[in-house]
């Protein structure tokens, strides 16, 4: 191992100068305890030094134990633990960014997913799909294909911004059997999940002051994100067929929809309102970002076309990723846009990270080449299919006391309203102490009074851990009542 030293022989004191370096790599955590520093000679050559200032600087050290020499293998740092590190100074308390840093920090993000360690038995959290249906060996031989490609035309160096052309094309294939997008691959953008081709969206189309729209409930990290830009963000209500198109602020030149399966109450834009969204949009110059997060997952009803789809004048920009569909810790998703504003998109993404990680584009294009994510999302529906049914089973008779089911088409998410009002912290609460993680539907609201229920993520739970989680839910409400 080659140690980042840097001694100065022009001063006074080198080993003086090697103790205090190493010294403050031991205490940083650095050099863990138990690990080999170079031998001296080698050391030594590689700093311009003398053999014997090292050896001296070494055996400073070991009688600080801080290192320990072993005959015949060599000098290691000592495996009592090192006193703690020394505190680093903080950002200096006047910094003119100090206001921005504040409201970064003091963000809540209400849909981080909890540690693995700190997750609860029977966890209902949503958007974490099933990593047991993960398609771990078709994965590993598309993976393996990906990384040949990579060394023999990638070549190990840097890649497209807008993504392989391989991939795009097979994206763009996918939606249009899967969702009826209309797009060329020349109007596809790769991005690393769907979260960045909101952001490069953001970055693109919006300016201090200018109005957006969202919808009320709705997707709080859409929200944060436009306002991280400077807009001015004002929630639409939704009712039964979802956005409320006569309540859009005419001013808005961005509008943000989840109209197949909106996040999180679950309902699907109704026809009408879909036309009437996009009139809307025609008539006011807006952008429509269709955020169709989970809608491959469809359980009952005619499959509804995309809004992208539907339009016919270029306002429609679909986001979407394989976080649900595959594994969020891939971190692919994509953007389809008109081309001008794909061009727009490449240029802010080529500044931001370059582009997504190569292997991993040549792994996906194979993976839905071979009709492998079909199937997958084939064997994953069946799944979630029979989770829903069950959820629907209990939230109609247990539970039916307490919460109502919204009625969902699609997704592996519902929102199940309270029927009457409830103390939501202490049930979140008691049902964490029985090991049932359950989630608010209230933080989802910015505007107005939110509606009291639960967001019920069934991609993360067993089949069979249903009924006796919601039983433990039941014990808990009726402690409640008492």
């Amino acid at each position: 191992m080659e140690l980042h030293l840097v001694v100065d022989p022009g001063q006074a004191d080198l080993v003086g100068q090697l103790c205090r370096q190493i010294r403050g790599l031991i205490r940083g955590g650095h050099l863990a305890a138990g690990e080999r520093l170079p031998p001296t000679r080698l050391l030594a050559a590689q700093l311009g030094l003398s053999r014997k200032t090292v050896a001296e600087a070494y055996a400073r050290l070991a009688y600080e134990r801080l290192l320990e020499g072993r005959p015949g293998s060599g000098t290691f740092v000592a495996r009592a633990a090192p006193p703690p590190a020394e505190p680093r100074p903080s950002l200096a308390s006047e910094s003119g960014a100090d206001a921005r840093i504040a409201r970064w920090r003091a963000l809540t993000l209400p849909l981080r997913h909890p540690a693995p360690q700190g997750g609860a038995r029977y966890e209902y959290i949503g958007g974490a799909p099933e990593p047991r249906l993960f398609p771990h060996e078709a994965w590993r031989r598309c993976m393996q294909h990906g990384l040949r490609q990579d060394a023999a035309r990638s070549r190990g160096q840097y890649g497209p911004a807008e993504g392989l052309p391989e991939l795009r094309e097979a994206i763009a294939r996918h939606l249009a059997f899967a969702r009826g997008v209309r797009a060329e691959a020349s109007e596809v953008l790769v991005t690393n999940g769907a979260q960045q081709a909101l952001d490069l969206l953001a970055r693109v189309l919006v300016e201090p002051g200018c109005t957006v729209a969202v919808e009320e409930p709705g997707y709080l990290q859409a929200r944060l994100l436009l306002q991280a830009q400077g807009a001015r963000v004002v929630g639409v209500p939704v009712d039964a067929e979802g956005l409320i198109v006569e309540r859009i602020p005419a001013e808005a030149r961005l509008i943000y929809v989840t109209p197949a399966h909106q996040f999180p109450l679950g309902m699907p834009m109704s026809p009408a309102r879909r036309r009437a969204l996009l009139a809307h949009a025609q008539r006011h110059g807006a952008i429509l970002v269709e955020d169709d997060y989970d809608s491959e997952f469809r359980y009952e009803g005619r499959p509804t076309d995309s809004l992208q789809g539907l339009d016919e004048q270029g306002r429609v920009a679909f986001v979407g990723s394989f976080s649900k569909t595959l594994s969020p810790s891939l971190r692919l998703g994509y953007l389809v846009a008109p081309r001008p504003l794909i061009e727009a998109v490449a240029n802010a993404k080529h500044l931001a990270d370059w582009h997504s990680p190569l292997p991993a584009q040549w792994a996906l294009a194979r993976f839905i080449a071979e009709g492998e994510l079909r199937k997958h999302i084939g064997r994953c529906h069946q799944a979630y299919a029979r989770r829903r049914a069950l959820l629907l089973e209990q939230l109609a008779g247990p539970l039916a006391p307490w919460f109502e089911a919204v009625p969902i088409e699609a997704g592996f998410h519902m929102a199940a309203l309270a029927c009457r009002p409830l103390d939501m912290a202490a049930l979140l609460s008691l049902a964490r102490r029985v090991e049932v993680g359950l989630y608010p539907l209230d933080v989802f609201y910015a505007e107005g009074a939110p509606r009291q229920g639960l967001v019920l993520g069934f991609g993360a739970i067993e089949a069979l851990d249903i009924p006796p989680s919601l039983e433990r839910v039941r014990e808990v409400l009726l402690q409640l009542d008492g």
